[in-house]
């Protein structure tokens, strides 16, 4: 097996490409902490290395975050040999073969906004999501309140540095050029 890496936008996250499927269409899973990440064979394996502060599951790669006084050049090696044994056990990545926790997907949203919302979510899903995988994140959809749009972002994109630029001079820039009820951008926890 030979596992890919990319770095991504964010200095404490580095995207890893197993060349296998990770969830596949089941979306996205966030593990923040290794605490969340007990539905996950796979995060959990990852996590017991230490260093490793965050696992975010995509369709086919994985993203893990670092502590910020550890070395990728340390952590790399582990992590390899923790995807590599991963997929050699047979372990599904998430136990039960459920859904993942968390899936990637957008929050339910109904009321007199609902045909603004569907476009929001429309463009995010054709637009923007994509983009936003390739950096080893994601970002759904939280909400719309008078004109506001509340996004989630996840993976690599939380915590980023760059993770306002894109969400002001991209993301908002995007919506407001579709959508003229969109007036501003805004991140969730």
């Amino acid at each position: 097996m030979f596992i890919q890496t990319e770095t991504t936008p964010n200095p404490a996250t580095l995207k890893f490409l197993p060349g296998e499927t990770v969830l596949g269409a089941q979306g996205t899973a966030d593990f923040p902490t290794s605490d969340s990440a007990t539905a996950s064979p796979l995060a959990q394996r990852i996590f017991a290395v230490p260093g490793v502060t965050g696992v975010f599951l995509g369709a086919d790669f994985v993203t893990v975050t670092k502590a910020d006084d550890a070395v990728w050049d340390h952590l790399k090696p582990p992590v390899l040999g923790a995807i590599m044994d991963h997929y050699q056990s047979g372990a599904p990545v998430i136990a039960g073969g459920g859904a993942a926790p968390a899936a990637g997907g957008h929050a339910e949203h109904s009321g007199p906004d609902a045909e603004i919302v569907d476009q929001i979510k429309e463009l995010l899903d054709t637009r923007v999501r994509p983009a936003v995988a390739q950096d080893g994140g994601d970002i759904t959809f939280h909400g719309f309140d008078r004109g506001i749009v509340y996004l989630h972002m996840q993976g690599a994109c939380a915590g980023c540095p760059s993770s306002t630029l894109t969400l002001k001079m991209g993301i908002e820039n995007l919506l407001r050029h579709y959508i003229p009820e969109v007036v501003e951008v805004r991140p969730v926890a």
